[in-house]
């Protein structure tokens, strides 16, 4: 593993830690308040999922803006698609994906991943009828999350998937110009899919 590789998998990882970390310094107290003013067993999945996703959309958008953005247009380094082999940054949507998979390896139990209805690989394409449906909805109605109760195997897990949106002229660069693209007229902005947010129940 290279210097520039060893590099950013610990950004991501301390990145999220420090998000989890704020999760737990802001939830603690409704998680107090929850048990002792109202018998509840602790946070709701769908304040987590907000907390998490709030923390997501920080760090994307301060990478984003403040790092590939400002590298690419200062010249001093790009972000790419085959980053690693190019000397580059990865793009945005890897960089969530990256840490996504990081977190996933860890056991935390939470996951999360983009998931899109044009994706350029199809590994990031909706895995069920919820996620499809969800994303379709989030075309028409982008402002809140599709939120719902979904099962694997024995275990059930609460989902909500937020619209993801082109917040980087390189998430629209990319997808319009890649061949495997099956959409290639995306505009700055516009929503491009979703961050599905996996948390369990049990």
């Amino acid at each position: 593993m290279d210097f520039r590789r060893s590099t950013f998998r610990a950004t991501a990882v301390t990145l999220f830690l420090s998000g989890l970390l704020g999760i737990w310094l802001v939830g603690r107290p409704s998680l107090l308040f929850a048990k002792s003013h109202q018998g509840d067993t602790g946070i709701p999945p769908e304040k987590v999922a907000e907390y998490v996703h709030a923390v997501l959309e920080a760090h994307r958008s301060m990478y984003t803006i403040s790092i590939v953005n400002r590298m690419q247009e200062k010249g001093v380094v790009s972000a790419a698609e085959h980053w690693e082999q190019e000397n580059a940054l990865p793009l945005p949507a890897q960089f969530l994906q990256h840490t996504g998979r990081l977190v996933a390896e860890s056991g935390a139990g939470i996951r999360y991943r983009l998931i899109g209805l044009f994706p350029i690989y199809q590994r990031n394409a909706p895995a069920t009828d919820f996620e499809r449906h969800a994303l379709e909805t989030l075309q028409r109605r982008p402002e809140q999350p599709v939120t719902g109760i979904v099962a694997s195997g024995k275990k059930r897990y609460f989902q909500a998937i937020y619209s993801d949106r082109a917040i980087s002229p390189a998430c629209v660069t990319c997808h319009n110009n890649h061949p495997l693209s099956p959409k290639q007229n995306f505009k700055l902005n516009e929503v491009m899919g979703g961050i599905a947010i996996t948390i369990p129940l049990e």
